[in-house]
Parts: C-alpha cells; sequence; structure tokens
C-alpha cells in the first residue's frame, strides 16, 4: 500500500483528492494536514465524506509515508518544503503552481501525462499542471507537435465557480454567481506560461500569441474551452493528428460530435472535439477543473510515480442528464 499525506486538507481539491483516495485499491491515507480544522472530523468541512472516514484533520506532519500531497494556495507549497525537513525518500505531488514553470520548477516535473508520460514515470517531484492550462493544452498539443500552429491562436473558456477555491469572495458566492456572466483576467491568465511552456516544448519556433479570454460560469464545476488558429490542412488530416497524438492517451478522447460539459463532469475524462471552418481549425476541450484538472489528474501522477495502473482509483462517473 502507498501511504499519502495530504497537506492543506481543507479545500475543494483536497475534499477531492481525499475522496479518490479512500476508494484506491493501493491508497492509505495517513494524516491529513489542516492547522485551521485541527482535531475536527474530515467530514465537517467535506460533508459527502460522512460515514466513509473516521480521519480527524491533523496539526502534524508525519514522515512516515510514501507521498505528500499539497494542496494549499500558491506560494505556501515552496514555504513549506524550505522550512520543514522531509526525507529524500518522500514523493512529492504538488498541486500550486508554485513548480510548474522551468525558471521555478528545479526537480519538479511538469505533471501532464499527455505530454510527460515517461518523465513523470521516473519523477519523484511533481508540479500538477492548473486547471485551465490542462485544458487548453490538450487543445492545441497535437497540433504543436506537427508543426502546424503558424498565426496567432484564440482560446475562450469558461469555468465554475469552484474553480475560484473555497473561501468566498465578491464574485464567487451564490447571489452574485447565479444567473450570471462575466470576463475576468483577460489576456493576462496566470496559467498562459505553462501554455506557451508546453507548446515550446513541442514546437519551439513558434512564437505567434497565444491570446486567452476566461469567464466565470454560474455552474459549480467544469471548463470549457474553445480554441481556433488558421491552418491549411483538411479536417480530416486534422482529426488524424489529434488521434494519433492521444492514441496512448487513457483518459483524453476523440468526439465525432460537439461535446458539452455534462459528459465530464465528476470524471477525469477530457473530450475533444475538431472541426475545420473555412481556413481555420476549431478545437472544443473540456474537463472537470477539480479533477482532470487538478486532484484526478494528481492521483493519474502517483499512479504512474509507483508503477501502477493508470486507471487505477479513477473509475469516476459522469452526472448524466
Amino acid at each position: 500500500m502507498i501511504k499519502i499525506g495530504i497537506v492543506g486538507g481543507a479545500g475543494y481539491t483536497a475534499g477531492e483528492l481525499i475522496r479518490i483516495l479512500l476508494h484506491h485499491p493501493e491508497a492509505a491515507i495517513q494524516f491529513i494536514h489542516s492547522n485551521s480544522n485541527a482535531g475536527n472530523p474530515i467530514h465537517k468541512v467535506h460533508g459527502d465524506l460522512i460515514g466513509e472516514t473516521n480521519l480527524l484533520f491533523s496539526s502534524d506532519i508525519e514522515d512516515d509515508i510514501d507521498v505528500l500531497f499539497l494542496c494549499m494556495g500558491h506560494g505556501k507549497s515552496k514555504e513549506l518544503l524550505e522550512s520543514t525537513p522531509l526525507p529524500d525518500s518522500i514523493k512529492i505531488i504538488d498541486l500550486s503552481r508554485d513548480f510548474r514553470l522551468k525558471k521555478d520548477a528545479g526537480a519538479f516535473v511538469y505533471g501532464l501525462p499527455e505530454l510527460n508520460k515517461s518523465s513523470i514515470q521516473q519523477a519523484h517531484k511533481i508540479a500538477n499542471p492548473g486547471c485551465f492550462a490542462t485544458a487548453m493544452q490538450l487543445a492545441l498539443l497535437p497540433l504543436a507537435n506537427a508543426n502546424l500552429l503558424k498565426g496567432e491562436v484564440h482560446l475562450n473558456g469558461i469555468t465554475g465557480s469552484t474553480g475560484a477555491g473555497q473561501r468566498p469572495t465578491a464574485t464567487g458566492h451564490f447571489s452574485w454567481r447565479n444567473n450570471n456572466v462575466s470576463l475576468y483576467k483577460t489576456l493576462r491568465h496566470q496559467h498562459m506560461g505553462e501554455v506557451r511552456q508546453s507548446v515550446n516544448q513541442l514546437q519551439d519556433n513558434y512564437q505567434n500569441t497565444l491570446n486567452f479570454i476566461p469567464m466565470r460560469g454560474n455552474f459549480t464545476r467544469g471548463i470549457l474551452v474553445s480554441a481556433y488558429t488558421q491552418t491549411d490542412e483538411s479536417e480530416a488530416q486534422l482529426c488524424d493528428c489529434y488521434q494519433s497524438f492521444y492514441q496512448g492517451a487513457v483518459f483524453t478522447h476523440l468526439s465525432s460530435m460537439n461535446p458539452n460539459l455534462k459528459q465530464v463532469v465528476n470524471t477525469n475524462k477530457c473530450i475533444l472535439f475538431v472541426e475545420k471552418i473555412e481556413d481555420k481549425v476549431v478545437v472544443v476541450s473540456l474537463i472537470d477543473n477539480l479533477l482532470k484538472g487538478a486532484s484526478g489528474q494528481a492521483v493519474q501522477n502517483m499512479n504512474l510515480i509507483f508503477g501502477l495502473e493508470e486507471k487505477m482509483g479513477l473509475g469516476l462517473k459522469g452526472v448524466g442528464f
């Protein structure tokens, strides 16, 4: 069994991570750390876990574990690892953005399995990708791999309210979000550095602009990204490009029909739809921001690190209609 510790256990991503790991056949959670909730039952914060575990939140970080998941706010993971000595044997999977860019990464491997699977399998430390970054990269990487990105790329994305985290904010509470849609961080979203980095990993000569407009949606979870750019390829050639790139990807699927968000919510899937309209390729990319965009992908990375079947513990079901 893989002995697991979780730090930052009170947030949305930690709640999803705990839910997955409690039913993972090779996982044994040793502690769930939260200073603000120390001593409280897990279900006092994550109400859906009532009856699932008797674990209490801990104020201690134990070192008799195999892997440590960091589910804290951005900047906190780096602080923790600098201030808390941990045995070299403990593997780290960080869900913040502290180590995602190469200039900050050190020994961390960027944990997008569809791009870096072989490196992840050999890694000791993983920087888990951002949620919007995951959806955007999965939309663009086959084009980059085939050297098909030429002009500017235009991306639009909408995310559910859980993408803003658990802490209440002026634009996150129900009365503001309900029956409402708004833009934020237009053309300056923090995940674009990750996307650029991965695109250039496959197509290093691509220097044109990646334009991204993110939106807040009036729903709880899920991300829909659309991307388009000019191309000379036919629709059949483009679809072959995507099918070939994702041939070995167990969670990323190309759809022949324009998909909808309900198909991916509560799953670790990414569903892609590709079509050619006039002189442009249009790609739709759908994920659950808390699963493929965070905790599900983190467990997928854990499975790869420990040589387990990549899908283990991630047989999650969509919500249906």
